[in-house]
């Protein structure tokens, strides 16, 4: 009884100061909700979290955050934690390009809402919209991260040889022959060189340099078709390392991951001389690793790769919730369902800011005069975090970990109720017209 009549009153004080600090949000789709993170315009980069990766919430305030940087202050860049080949299918039709003949869909592979979704439709058309305005070189583009796309990849590199390099072409299919009996299921690879296949490297090494040694040639020609291009041989050098260690470390290959989202986003502002990026990826990836247990166990991320590199030239936000509905799958690869996300445990931050008595919060605790809120959010304590699968009967062992919230983010969004993505394609839960870029 004495340990909790001492622990309460600092519980009391936590709260109240979120309460004081915290900044009622509207809805996101309020007129008022983007402005109010016009705060963040100075920084090169604003990364924009996610507690689940199926929050309706979650996706429309990064929308409406996004919209009003691009609008007010100049960025250009939306990078998220997709495949690239799929986001490069967004990213044609926001700016105005011609379509790649292709027989697959955007985001047709598990887990599907996690894009494909109404939320991700309705502010795809609004960069098109805006883009419209804009000279070509001026216009926002919307690109994927992500490092799962082996067999989609190869194919972009194989399509972009065909029509630019022929000869070049037979030796790419010789190269990623080492890979073709693994491009529908990856993890197979890996298995095969756990137990004694020869690795691929060498071919897809030797495949990556032969394109970028004739870059300058490539570049004159289609500068934006060979940037694609070489993402891609990049992708299939990246993969091939993860899948070949995934069955020896999960912490090398999270590594692995994320250094690749990274380099990926460097390449992205590299390319443009104005470049001012937003990116949108779960709450584990923009948040400062440093900042949690899976830093102290030796993992990185996006979010403290760009903090080092860029310094308060990044902003991390991450975004919570208490209760409500998730759209997320029992295991992977099995079907999508709108699940009930449990009530916050009592240790959580989420409870902290659920007892703080605002629905909808921004707290920004980088102002000086804040320090008392950054020294009550510097205590260690639990944090939630649900991806594409959640386990309600397991939820302590599966899905909390240990963060300090100060360290890990520079503010945080928070709605107390949230519900789940509308997802568009097999899982239609409203009429939708499948049209490009979702469906052709």
């Amino acid at each position: 009884m004495a340990l909790l009549e001492k622990v309460r009153p600092d519980i009391r004080h936590t709260v109240d100061l979120l309460k004081h600090y915290g900044e009622p949000l509207g809805a996101p789709d309020s007129a008022d909700f983007g402005p109010t993170f016009e705060r963040f315009g100075d920084a090169k980069v604003v990364l924009l979290g996610e507690a689940t990766h199926g929050t309706s919430e979650f996706y429309r305030a990064r929308a409406a955050i996004s919209r009003a940087l691009i609008e007010r202050h100049g960025f250009n860049i939306i990078a998220v934690e997709a495949d690239w080949p799929d986001a490069a299918r967004i990213d044609r039709f926001v700016r105005h390009r011609s379509p790649e003949p292709s027989e697959q869909q955007a985001f047709v592979r598990f887990p599907t809402w996690m894009w494909r979704n109404v939320e991700v439709h309705d502010f795809v058309l609004w960069l098109r919209a805006h883009n419209e305005k804009l000279a070509s070189n001026q216009r926002a583009e919307f690109r994927g991260l992500d490092i799962y796309s082996l067999g989609s990849s190869i194919a972009a590199v194989l399509a972009y040889l065909d029509k630019n390099d022929p000869e070049g072409a037979k030796e790419a299919r010789r190269r990623y022959g080492c890979l073709t009996p693994w491009q529908d299921e990856p993890a197979r690879y890996g298995r095969a060189v756990l137990y004694g296949r020869k690795p691929c490297e060498p071919e897809v090494v030797a495949q990556l340099q032969d394109l970028l040694n004739s870059r300058l040639d490539r570049i004159r020609h289609d500068g934006e078709a060979f940037f694609d291009a070489a993402q891609n041989a990049r992708i299939v050098r990246a993969a091939e390392q993860y899948y070949r260690i995934m069955y020896e470390s999960s912490r090398e290959s999270w590594n692995l991951r994320d250094r690749h989202m990274f380099d990926t986003l460097q390449h992205l502002m590299s390319a443009r001389t104005d470049a001012k990026a937003v990116i949108w990826a779960h709450n584990s990836h923009i948040g400062n690793a440093a900042a949690t247990s899976m830093g102290w166990e030796g993992e990185f991320n996006i979010g403290e790769l760009c903090r080092t590199a860029f310094g308060d030239g990044a902003v991390a936000i991450g975004f919570g919730t208490d209760r409500g509905t998730v759209a997320a799958a029992d295991d992977w690869d099995e079907p999508m369902r709108v699940k009930t996300v449990l009530p916050a445990r009592d240790d959580s931050y989420e409870r902290l800011f659920r007892d703080a008595g605002l629905p909808r919060s921004l707290t920004d605790w980088r102002p000086h005069a804040r320090a008392d809120l950054r020294e009550v959010l510097s205590q260690p304590r639990t944090e939630r975090a649900i991806g594409v699968v959640y386990r309600p009967d397991t939820e302590y062992l599966s899905h909390y970990f240990k963060a300090v919230l100060a360290e890990q983010f520079d503010a945080y969004v928070w709605f107390d109720e949230t519900r789940a993505v509308t997802p568009l394609g097999p899982e239609h839960a409203r009429a939708m017209p499948e049209t490009w870029p979702f469906g052709l």
